[in-house]
């Protein structure tokens, strides 16, 4: 199998409330799915991209129902393991009208996918891909997703793949706060491209300045940093001495922040992968991820590629 991205983790069904308010009050809600790689995934997939996701789901409705949502998506499934007796994890999202961060709840401990380790690495035997794509979700999961984490880095390594890694970091699901950081920072060292927000640079650096925090990692290792910058847009810099703010994307109303930064992600992965510089790679990743909080669910607003070029027409 021959793919352009290649992602693992945790594919999760969300619940997203259709009314404002807590959701201990919520009556109704649209299904979809979720979990930050597979957002990713759906993001290249949309844009043209050969997609692999490894993962393992319960062989359950929910289950069923995201095996559909990657297939009619065009990400591929062959990698994905559904085991009998076990579950699929879920996740519940607020809704608000002001576009603050919604309220959000998990229901994944005991996942299938927490039980992945390096023995799903075999199906990746036959496995060929351009790039890598992982967060600091998955290591979170389990030690034996850790461990499949960075045996699929060292294999990516052994193809000559690129790498990114965005922290999307998540404090409950480590054991403390300092485990976390030592683990993602890392992870983050033995990278390609980082991609964190500014509030995850400063946690994990003790750093205030973007330029600070990439220079920071740059100096760790990683080769690329495009720091996510909210509003403002992202500070890209690389150890070829290259640093530069590309502006963000003004939006006329945020309905939904969450998923904004997978869709930056698929953006700037997607765009080095067409030979762009990196700065306009993360042009495109701002402009996916602008559009993005304007809709509701975590992947909806995601574009395809004819999309993506009506809205911004690709330059002659």
């Amino acid at each position: 199998m021959q793919f352009d991205v290649l992602t693992l983790g945790e594919a999760m069904v969300l619940f997203a409330a259709e009314e404002p308010g807590p959701l201990a009050h919520a009556g109704r809600f649209r299904r979809y799915g979720a979990g930050a790689e597979l957002n990713v995934a759906i993001g290249l997939a949309r844009l043209g991209l050969r997609v692999g996701y490894l993962s393992r789901l319960g062989a359950d409705s929910f289950g069923q129902f995201l095996l559909d949502a990657m297939t009619a998506e065009g990400v591929s499934t062959a990698l994905v393991r559904s085991c009998g007796g076990e579950r699929t994890g879920f996740m519940l999202k607020g809704r608000t009208l002001d576009g603050s961060d919604p309220e959000i709840e998990y229901h994944r401990r005991g996942s299938a996918a927490s039980g992945m380790g390096p023995e799903d690495l075999v199906r990746l035997g036959a496995v060929r891909t351009r790039h890598l794509h992982l967060t600091g979700i998955s290591p979170a999961l389990s030690s034996g997703c850790q461990e499949l984490v960075y045996q699929a880095l060292g294999w990516a390594r052994s193809q000559g793949a690129f790498v990114s890694f965005d922290p999307n970091l998540r404090p409950r699901l480590w054991p403390s706060v300092a485990a976390m950081k030592a683990a993602v920072n890392e992870l983050a060292a033995l990278c390609d491209l980082l991609l964190p927000g500014i509030e995850e640079g400063r946690l994990l650096t003790g750093l205030d300045d973007a330029e600070a925090i990439a220079d920071h990692y740059l100096g760790l290792g990683a080769c690329q940093v495009a720091l996510k910058l909210g509003p403002r847009g992202a500070w890209c810099a690389g150890r070829d001495g290259s640093r530069q703010l590309v502006p963000g994307v003004p939006v006329p109303g945020v309905v939904d922040t969450v998923g904004a930064g997978d869709g930056f992600a698929a953006g700037v992965i997607s765009g080095l992968l067409e030979g762009l510089a990196l700065p306009d790679a993360a042009l495109r990743g701002n402009r996916i991820g602008a559009r993005v909080v304007q809709f509701p669910g975590d992947c909806d607003g995601l574009p395809t590629r004819r999309e993506l070029d009506e809205a911004w027409p690709p330059v002659a």
